[in-house]
């Protein structure tokens, strides 16, 4: 904002003839009083940055019509205008300038002239002379008594103005006050202003105040009359006429009537639930009072367009039917019979009972499975819309439950926004990566989460921004995560959790066949017979290009493969090309995995186990070596507090029971043990590890390699029994993609076995299940089976 001293400072005599003339619309500015105005034309902007650059001064000149126009011309302005002083400027983002201008004085136009992209006009400044007689007395005493009614009448008119008028003692200046606060039309208002006899300016102000005062009497005897014996609906239709017919007297345009119609028609056609209307009918009434310029009119406008566009009953219709369903799973998902399955039976129950509540599913597993994919599936099936919000960073709890109104710019939450976008209240909705959801000073997501995705409560989820229950239990929740431990216990146990696991490769090659490869000739413009990757390239592709429990390496290999074979086709030096395992380096290089290279060469202190990561299995090479020392044991491999405690307990069972395992009591007096775990760079923790740290520490003490292709997990104590651990599943077909035939696993895992682990994985390894410590040396020994 730019500050200008008041107009009082300034002469009129001081004033340039030639004024730059800026129309009003709908407005008339007095002499002496102070008007905020918004400049949004073009010409206008120039016009006032030249005053700006000069004096600061501008007439002022109201628009016979209150048409809203790019550019006035002389013909649609008045004779007679205001002059006025530029008080403040400032200027917004939107290339708006806001204005607060003080009227100086009447001008008369006598002639426009020309030279300036705005209007300009030789102005004559009119003078008036304030003289008082006993007559013009009595006209202010009368005027300033029938105006004091209508400050009684009307709240909007602020009572210090009726006290301050009563101190006012020049008759015109009076007259200018009295009639710029009423609300009389603007053509009413210029001809005060164009009046130069004070005697007759007080005339007509007072004509003017009259029949105000009229229309608000005839109003309330209008009232008291109709108001026996009408119901609600009458009574709001009589209110609205009542404003529209005094508007019409006036002459005022009713700019919001319009929208009001719009709203209520809205509203009325909406089917909205009880509690919903009423508020709806509750805002509108305020909205109808609202002037267009008042800052609450886009926050109540906004507001009634969200309640009115939000699907609060309207639904798609499920397809129940199961065999359909299931062929639209298959179609577009290899394997994951237990997630179909589930799909599958909320299918039944919905057809069998119509208002059954939707599940909380959570698909857990590690990357590249198909989790996310696999709701688009669900949605299809189910032939339901189909919404998806990633979770992962989220730390706002606005985010789900929104702003309250009392904010600038406030909206409702993402669950209602995207339900709004897709137009059903029963879609099918995906919250991604749930297990990444953060907390900080903007508040905890997880603890909003906890009523949306809780059917006993999110019939009634109320969003901070409308303040109105929205029934959640139709939509179908899908939630999605890599690990479960990073989730709030209270919304774990809200979750029905599924479990998708990695890939074996006979699995990945019929995914690729079906689903990656016709994907990716697609996206790089290739057509069938100008690529042909053969079975035995795919088999060679899956174990020895990828090491991964899902599928995207994979996908990137053969987007590698398509990049390639675009080139050549694009270069035309091939017209199609065909990659078998013979010519499969020259487009992927050299191999990057060896399954052998999980066969570790049989050497005294090297074991090898098997450790759960986010991405799925993985095997976990233990080596231990000895040295002459002081009874030191050495950790290194970045391991968690968990794992060295397993070392810690393996070593001292060792000692305790170095006769029983065949070892030499003082093995430890003068040595060093250290331990490692290669891929330093990686931490790793967990207590699944103990048996392959107890087992390397005896083989190299007992200088006994262990047996061939073996690998094993379970947690010890210090009694020598061995614990069961998780990641079974995981940690198997890890094995399995490494070409392990035996895996050692606590006895309690045994159950494990029997769910989600494919038949040929459980065929192409045998499983060893102990109990004790005792038990895992003998067959990493040879001693047994």
């Amino acid at each position: 904002m730019t500050d200008q001293p008041v107009a009082s400072e300034i002469k009129q005599d001081d004033m340039n003839k030639i004024l730059p003339v800026l129309p009003l619309v709908d407005v008339t500015l007095f002499p002496k009083l102070v008007l905020p105005i918004i400049v949004m034309q073009n010409q206008s902007i120039q016009l006032i940055d030249r005053a700006m650059a000069g004096d600061r001064t501008i007439g002022l000149i109201t628009t016979k019509k209150p048409d809203i126009k790019e550019y006035y011309g002389p013909e649609d302005l008045y004779k007679i205008g205001t002059s006025a002083l530029i008080l403040k400027y400032m200027k917004s983002e939107d290339d708006k300038i806001q204005l607060l201008v003080q009227g100086l004085g009447r001008f008369k136009v006598k002639a426009f002239v020309d030279g300036k992209p705005y209007l300009q006009a030789e102005a004559e400044m009119i003078e008036t002379q304030e003289v008082k007689d006993q007559e013009i007395e009595a006209l202010m005493s009368n005027l300033i008594g029938v105006y004091q009614k209508i400050v009684e009448f009307f709240p909007n008119i602020p009572r210090e103005i009726g006290r301050m008028i009563t101190m006012i003692e020049e008759p015109g200046i009076l007259s200018d006050i009295i009639t710029s606060t009423i609300n009389s039309p603007p053509k009413e208002k210029q001809k005060v202003l164009e009046i130069i006899d004070v005697r007759k300016r007080l005339i007509m102000a007072t004509k003017l105040v009259n029949g105000q005062l009229q229309i608000f009497e005839l109003g309330n005897k209008i009232q008291s009359q109709v108001k026996g014996g009408m119901d609600q609906k009458q009574k709001e239709y009589y209110l609205r006429q009542q404003i529209k017919v005094i508007k019409e007297e006036l002459g005022e345009k009713d700019e919001t009537q319009g929208e009001v119609d719009e709203y209520l028609k809205k509203i009325e056609e909406k089917n909205l639930p009880e509690d919903v209307e009423k508020e709806a009918k509750r805002e509108l009434e305020r909205f109808a009072r609202m002037h267009p310029s008042s800052s609450e009119y886009t926050v109540s406008s906004t507001y009634l367009d969200w309640i009115t566009t939000i699907p609060w009953s309207e639904s798609t219709k499920d397809n129940l039917d199961i065999k359909a369903s299931r062929k639209v799973l298959d179609t577009d998902h290899f394997g994951l019979e237990k997630v179909k399955k589930r799909i599958i039976e909320y299918l039944a129950v919905r057809k069998l009972k119509a208002d059954s509540k939707g599940p909380i599913l959570c698909f857990v597993g590690p990357p590249g499975t198909g989790k996310t994919s696999l709701g688009q599936s669900i949605a299809r099936a189910l032939g339901r819309k189909f919404v998806r919000i990633a979770l992962g960073g989220l730390r706002d709890e606005a985010e789900i439950r929104g702003h309250r109104r009392t904010y600038v710019g406030a909206l409702p939450g993402r669950i209602i926004q995207e339900i709004r976008r897709v137009g059903s209240n029963n879609p099918v909705f995906m919250l991604d990566e749930i297990d990444k959801v953060g907390s900080d000073f903007s508040g905890d997501p997880s603890s909003a989460l906890l009523e949306v995705l809780d059917p006993e409560q999110n019939f009634s989820f109320t969003d901070h921004y409308l303040d109105l229950p929205f029934d959640l239990s139709k939509v179908m929740f899908i939630t999605t995560a890599n690990v479960l431990y990073t989730i709030r216990p209270a919304l774990r146990d809200r979750l029905e959790v599924l479990h998708l696991l990695g890939y074996t490769e006979e699995e990945k090659t019929k995914i690729a066949n079906r689903y990656l490869i016709p994907r990716q000739r697609e996206a790089h413009g290739l057509k069938a017979n100008q690529i042909s990757i053969t079975q035995g390239a795919l088999k060679k592709i899956v174990p020895n290009y990828t090491s991964e429990a899902g599928l995207r390496n994979l996908e990137r290999e053969i987007a590698a493969i398509c990049r390639s074979v675009a080139a050549k086709i694009a270069q035309k030096d091939a017209e199609s090309v065909s990659i078998n395992v013979n010519n499969l380096a020259k487009f992927l290089g050299p191999v990057r995995f060896s399954p052998t290279d999980s066969k570790i060469t049989p050497t005294p202190g090297v074991v090898m186990g098997l450790a759960w990561t986010q991405a799925g299995g993985k095997l976990l090479v233990i080596e231990a070596t000895s040295m002459s020392g002081k009874k030191n044991l050495t950790l290194t491999g970045q391991l968690g507090d968990v794992m060295k405690e397993s070392a810690m307990a393996a070593l001292s069972f060792i000692r305790t029971n170095s006769a029983s395992l065949g070892i030499e009591e003082d093995f430890y007096d003068n040595r060093d043990i250290h331990i490692h775990v290669p891929a330093g760079s990686t931490p790793k923790d967990g207590p699944s590890a103990g048996v392959t740290i107890l087992t390397s520490i005896v083989s190299l003490i007992s200088g006994k390699p262990v047996e061939k292709n073996l690998a094993m997990t379970g947690e010890i104590t210090l009694r020598g029994q061995v614990l069961p651990v998780g990641g079974i599943k995981e940690k198997v077909l890890a094995c399995h993609r490494a070409g392990i035939k035996n895996i050692i696993l606590p006895k309690w895992n045994k159950k494990d076995l029997a769910e989600d682990i494919p038949k040929e994985v459980r065929k192409s390894i045998k499983f060893h299940f102990v109990d004790t410590v005792q038990d895992v040396l003998d067959i990493a020994f040879g001693k047994t089976g």
